[in-house]
């Protein structure tokens, strides 16, 4: 089988190798990977970046869907011709997670979804949605759940502030309009913001023109502040304290603006505020939330497709940030 490792941290040495196929063993299915979408973590950890001691040669990349082609003894969950997506973090089914759940996840330090072919035990995989393709289901695993866990709550006339339009962002949009919330997206691209209109944004900022745009958050919410904050950003938070009500939820979900940052604590301490990390989500979750897009036929927004073998190309696209929507490589 062909896939796609790097042997030293940087794009330059992403190359395709030639590997034997893998064998399931009991328990465990042998999956034939159809689609892999790109995330931002996975360009970090090519190049080094996301976990500097990262143990190579690595297969990176967290997100694909794939078919099931074998299954090794006492296999019940999936048969051979299901379509299934494995879950980011193996082994975290439900409830809260550990320190060891947290360490095992696809794409580094295990080994990622960027091959033909690929072996994961049975219980970490769920059913793609019928209504979605292979492309549009391989988006799910990470984008996605991550947007589905940082909303939980969020209902009907509640207010969410959606930082950018990147992957987890334009989910975030989707599935809060989805809930019935009031959706506040910010961007410096007119563009973009145009687009998240159409996608049903109920007001769009661009931080660029609007610097101080907690203030104007606040003011788009007669004086109250949003109930819940998708904060990608991380770094300085000065704003989004801004935006935020008294007893509202920030949820952090990147680090685009820097994994060191400052912060008042006071703000959060006199506002109440909770700041919840989110670290993408388990599998029952995944399944929940796979309920919730199957009943509403919501699809996936899909910017660009590559073939297999343009895995650099693709994540050199991902890079130069033009994407409204999601990157996937196709098999």
């Amino acid at each position: 089988m062909k896939v796609h490792a790097i042997s030293a941290f940087g794009l330059g040495h992403l190359t395709l190798q030639q590997r034997q196929d893998p064998v399931p063993g009991p328990g465990q299915v042998l999956l034939r990977v159809k689609a892999v979408s790109l995330n931002f973590r996975d360009l970090l950890m090519v190049k080094g970046r996301y976990n500097p001691r990262q143990e190579l040669p690595l297969v990176p990349c967290s997100d694909a869907c794939t078919e099931v082609e074998a299954v090794g003894s006492g296999v019940t969950r999936v048969q051979v011709g299901d379509r299934v997506i494995p879950t980011f973090v193996q082994g975290w089914i439900g409830g809260e997670p550990n320190r060891a759940m947290l360490g095992n996840t696809l794409g580094g330090p295990l080994s990622g979804t960027l091959a033909e072919k690929m072996v994961v035990d049975q219980e970490n995989l769920v059913h793609a949605p019928e209504h979605l393709s292979d492309t549009e289901a391989a988006t799910l695993p990470c984008a996605a759940l991550t947007a589905w866990n940082a909303l939980e709550g969020v209902t009907a006339g509640d207010s969410v502030l959606v930082q950018g339009t990147g992957g987890v962002s334009l989910f975030a949009l989707q599935l809060a309009v989805l809930r019935g919330a009031r959706v506040i997206i910010t961007s410096k691209s007119e563009a973009k913001l145009a687009m998240a209109r159409n996608l049903g944004a109920s007001a769009t900022l661009n931080y660029v023109e609007v610097p101080s745009w907690g203030s104007a958050v606040r003011a788009l919410t007669h004086g109250r502040g949003v109930d819940r904050i998708i904060e990608v950003a991380g770094g300085d938070l000065q704003q989004s304290l801004r935006a935020i009500r008294v007893g509202g939820t920030m949820a952090l979900v990147g680090i685009l603006g820097g994994a060191v940052g400052k912060v008042k604590l006071t703000r959060i301490l006199m506002q109440a505020v909770t700041v919840r990390g989110i670290m993408v989500g388990h599998r029952d979750g995944f399944e929940e939330m796979n309920r919730a897009i199957t009943q509403h036929q919501l699809k996936p927004l899909v910017d660009k497709t590559f073939p297999f073998e343009e895995a650099r190309v693709a994540l050199q696209y991902l890079l130069s940030a033009k994407h409204f929507g999601k990157v996937v490589l196709v098999l």
